[in-house]
């Protein structure tokens, strides 16, 4: 937790109690069901919950935005981002049943009343638009984007450049990525904004990590 705190230092009580809750949480589900790698369970905090902030550090998300986190397997970078973000609604997908049932419990343990989750493949979703996508080390830019886009909702009346500039940002893709992207971002087709993580955090781990967001 101190690695979190060493960049965000303005959590509420609430906030603060249930970061520090999910490292006992974590390694109690993981002996159940293998949601994090077992070599980086002592490292949670920087590999998982401070990596999922990132988007954080960058993104402001107003009360109510609505957020689908894409292959949200045992929760990030969705936990962490609802944690921080208690007045914006979540809805954390996956194909694996038992990996939500983490997430479920996770939730269910600290009291995060904006979470939900879905056992299905995005592209299964039919019956919700969101403000935006989150997801981590899933898949290609190029799928990503097309599993995406449809769940996008459009708000015509937003310049992004002019968003960008106030820190705000229009409704997109907004994905955790690592090393060289360059043939990745050329097969999707898309002209995305990228963020390098290493200059939000110092620490090793963080160097050739990315965030990458793509306006629709």
């Amino acid at each position: 937790m101190d690695i979190v705190s060493k960049y965000f230092d303005d959590f509420t009580p609430e906030q603060a109690a249930r970061f520090s809750a999910l490292s006992g949480l974590y390694k109690e589900w993981n002996e159940k069901i293998n949601v994090v790698s077992r070599k980086d369970i002592d490292s949670l905090y920087e590999k998982h919950v401070l990596h999922s902030l990132s988007i954080a550090a960058i993104f402001r998300f107003r009360p109510g935005t609505q957020i689908v986190d894409l292959g949200s397997g045992g929760g990030f970078p969705g936990i962490p981002l609802a944690i921080f973000f208690p007045e914006v609604e979540f809805l954390l997908v996956d194909s694996i049943g038992k990996k939500l049932k983490v997430v479920d419990g996770v939730a269910e343990a600290i009291g995060l009343k904006n979470v939900q989750t879905r056992h299905c493949r995005i592209e299964d979703i039919k019956d919700k638009k969101f403000d935006f996508v989150v997801s981590r080390a899933v898949a290609p830019l190029k799928d990503l984007w097309q599993w995406s886009r449809p769940l996008i909702r459009k708000d015509h009346t937003l310049h992004t450049t002019r968003l960008i500039e106030q820190g705000e940002h229009a409704p997109g893709l907004i994905c955790l990525k690592g090393g060289d992207l360059a043939q990745e971002i050329f097969d999707s087709g898309t002209r995305p904004h990228i963020m390098a993580v290493s200059d939000l955090f110092t620490e090793p781990f963080f160097q050739e990590k990315y965030l990458v967001y793509v306006p629709k």
